[in-house]
């Protein structure tokens, strides 16, 4: 099996490849292709992938690529982790919305829509090129953001592919340890859209469990997701902390003129970790990734692939970014939702789903309908779809605003947009 990762000069790549050799014998890799157009990036990080497989006696084979065909040639899987513009672009997605009082954040609100229309022409190169030139029936895993619009892309396109976020991965394994049970017995009624979604419910072996996280745990919880522990009780269920982003948007706002973004962080982890990497006794993943974010990313990501090249015994059930298909009936069928789903060979299909109360239905077919305008934005392009979409998002909303974010978002990715 050839596994192929764009964007492979990433700074979470190591997650991947520890997750990889961990799991040597489950998923089989025989071949892994790491490409970056960053050459010098793609080295370093390289050649601690490199010693990370030695060092755990891993049988996989490591190449490392910048040519986009032999890449993907015969790969079973695409995964897809790009930043295109690199976390400069992402310090301007999040620094410009706040120039109009709305928050500035990679995938959400305007921030959020320029890094889609940088990022789709681009993914839908690489899927293209995957179809001519990939194994018959290969699997393109995107865990770039924002995901559930890139995912829409690739499916709209026709490609096989399946979205992947780690925020459920990570509210079930932090589960799991105040349980005390293995993570498998753990399970998330997580609904919702990507970067949007609540959990309602909390079950091992089936028997509900939430009530008594809340109970135990409600004020930790509330200070990790940075909202009111009433919150969650007027609600009845746990927020993502995305959510953050829309309960408290004035709030954050000001945080974010305050303290800086999280670009500005971002970017000072990066420069530590590359400097980590280069260090050639490193030979396993260093504390200091944990705080780059995708914390269980190397654990969803390889389970999703196996479960979809068939490498496990059994399906699997897991959190992933699919079709609507009726799922949630208040949406179109094909937009994209964030849910628990059973996944095979033949992909993702999400299980069923209990009414939603309509606070929530409300704000995610509000969210779904700005990502159906961005879409179309970053498809076909011009200054009028693109203030539609931010003026049809619930964090913008006003044409004024809508207007100046449009104009700001054009100037400042004009070299990454064709139309332009």
């Amino acid at each position: 099996m050839k596994l192929a990762v764009i964007g492979g000069g990433s700074t979470y790549t190591p997650e991947l490849v520890d997750g990889l050799a961990r799991l040597d014998e489950t998923v089989g890799v025989d071949e892994l292709v790491l490409f970056d157009i960053d050459q010098d990036r793609l080295e370093v990080v390289g050649a601690f992938a490199e010693r990370m497989l030695r060092h755990r006696d891993s049988t996989t084979r490591l190449t490392l690529s910048t040519d986009k065909v032999a890449t993907v040639s015969d790969a079973s899987a695409v995964l897809l982790q790009l930043r295109v513009g690199g976390q400069v672009a992402r310090a301007s997605d999040e620094t410009f919305p706040l120039e109009c009082g709305c928050v500035g954040q990679e995938t959400t609100g305007a921030g959020g829509l320029a890094k889609a229309m940088r990022t789709l022409p681009v993914v839908l190169d690489v899927a293209e090129t995957a179809r001519a030139y990939a194994a018959p029936g290969a699997w393109i895993v995107d865990f770039t953001n924002p995901v559930g619009i890139v995912t829409r892309a690739l499916l709209d396109a026709g490609h096989r592919a399946v979205g992947l976020c780690n925020v459920a991965i990570g509210f079930q394994r932090m589960f799991a340890g105040w349980l005390d049970v293995p993570p498998a017995r753990v399970t998330l009624d997580h609904t919702g859209l990507n970067h949007l979604t609540w959990i309602r419910g909390v079950h091992v072996d089936g028997a509900e469990v939430l009530p008594r996280l809340l109970e135990e745990h409600g004020q930790e919880l509330a200070e990790r997701v940075e909202l009111p522990r009433a919150l969650f009780d007027e609600i009845g269920a746990l927020p993502s902390y995305y959510l953050r982003y829309f309960y408290a948007h004035d709030e954050v706002v000001q945080e974010l003129i305050r303290e800086g973004t999280r670009a500005e962080e971002v970017m000072r982890i990066e420069r530590d970790l590359l400097a980590l990497y280069g260090d050639p006794t490193l030979v396993t993943k260093p504390a200091l990734l944990d705080q780059r974010g995708g914390a269980y990313y190397s654990e969803a990501a390889v389970d999703l692939i196996a479960a979809l090249l068939g490498a496990s015994a059994a399906q699997s059930q897991q959190v992933a970014n699919v079709r609507n298909d009726g799922t949630l009936p208040f949406l179109p069928d094909d937009a994209v939702i964030e849910t628990r789903c059973t996944v095979t060979t033949t992909g993702a299909t999400p299980l069923s789903v209990s009414p939603m109360d309509p606070l929530m239905s409300g704000l995610i077919a509000h969210v779904s309908a700005y990502e159906e305008l961005a879409l179309d934005a970053a498809l076909r392009g011009g200054a009028d779809r693109v203030r539609a979409a931010l003026l049809a998002h619930p964090l913008i909303g006003q044409w004024d605003q809508a207007t100046r974010l449009s104009d700001e978002l054009i100037a400042r990715n004009r070299e990454f947009l064709p139309w332009t």
